[in-house]
């Protein structure tokens, strides 16, 4: 008798202990737990911590609460200036209504994903080319308004959205490679011209500046050859004097003519090439008080003549030949 009722404690221990490991659950914190009994919706939503069902009455889904991020499959499709372009996002969505997102849907997950994808293929058929480029913000929210609007019924809410990637053919990328490579050619033309005009304007205030001023125009005249001449191998082209080229202008035909008789008298005057030296006399005896005595009438040796000098022929010591002409000088004539 006492056996048998030690066993129906101990059988009555074992069945408790089997009913609070079935009926014992735990919810994390980032979880909520929806209870269906019967296959029926229970109204209350269990809380992170520690909760209890009716084993095998009672069935207990967790649903996480957090933040998902879910990338976007790439989509190929055609923007509205006829551009093949490849697409790829990623979505960020969390959950707000754990039993609407088990009882509205069949599975939010894959919902989201799809209507991600075709709300991308819209926007792509809707923009243009640039936009995809250079103005992702205004897109990124019109797929998240897209995407967002059935999403809600679902207790789903799309926190975010944004392009990842867009990817062009080769050849749009070659042609926009050369369209950008224009542009800066382009602007670079515009920064140059606009240099050079203002380059232009001031050379025409230092000429107007120092147009009333001749020694001014010759100190740069000056600077410039300095300049030049530091340079190796230069050949320096001195132009002709502008103050003669002014007086010319302002004298009266009389003070010209007698400007070039002078100049021509100058050209004139200039010293001829030097002939060859004549050769060394040969040098006379020296003579000493002892000499012999002079002879009336003739000639003093001791005190040389300097009114007289000896004439030296200069003999050239190569003949010309025969064929060639000796050349004349020319002196300049006046005009």
């Amino acid at each position: 008798m006492v056996e048998e009722l030690v066993i129906a404690v101990i059988a009555a221990v074992c069945a408790c202990g089997l009913y609070a490991m079935a009926a014992a659950r735990v919810i994390r914190q980032y979880e909520r737990g929806v209870v269906f009994r019967l296959g029926q919706l229970q109204g209350a939503i269990r809380g992170p911590g520690f909760t209890t069902i009716v084993p095998f009455v009672d069935k207990l889904h967790k649903v996480n609460m957090q933040i998902v991020t879910m990338p976007v499959p790439a989509q190929d499709g055609i923007t509205r200036d006829n551009v093949t372009v490849r697409v790829d996002a990623v979505i960020y969505f969390k959950v707000v209504d754990a039993a609407d997102a088990l009882v509205q849907v069949e599975d939010y997950r894959f919902a989201v994903s799809q209507m991600a994808q075709t709300s991308l293929r819209s926007i792509i058929g809707k923009s243009d080319l640039d936009d995809l480029l250079s103005n992702r913000e205004k897109l990124n929210q019109g797929l998240e308004l897209m995407i967002d609007s059935p999403a809600i019924g679902w207790g789903v809410q799309i926190d975010r959205v944004e392009i990842k990637d867009v990817s062009l053919p080769e050849t749009m990328k070659r042609s926009m490679a050369r369209q950008a490579e224009a542009d800066r050619e382009r602007r670079a033309r515009v920064i140059n011209a606009d240099a050079e005009l203002q380059a232009s304007k001031k050379l025409a205030e230092a000429a107007k500046q120092m147009s009333g001023q001749p020694a001014a125009l010759q100190l740069r005249l000056l600077q410039t050859v300095v300049a030049v001449a530091a340079e190796k191998n230069s050949t320096l082209v001195l132009p002709f004097p502008v103050e003669l080229l002014r007086f010319l202008e302002r004298a009266t035909p009389a003070e010209a003519v007698q400007a070039v008789q002078a100049v021509s008298e100058a050209v004139e005057a200039a010293p001829s090439p030097p002939a060859d030296e004549p050769a060394a006399p040969a040098s006379a005896p020296a003579v000493t008080p002892e000499a012999t005595a002079v002879e009336p009438g003739a000639p003093d040796l001791t005190t040389p003549d300097l009114t007289t000098r000896p004439k030296v022929s200069s003999v050239p010591t190569s003949a010309p030949p025969l064929d060639e002409k000796p050349q004349k000088r020319q002196d300049a004539q006046p005009v």
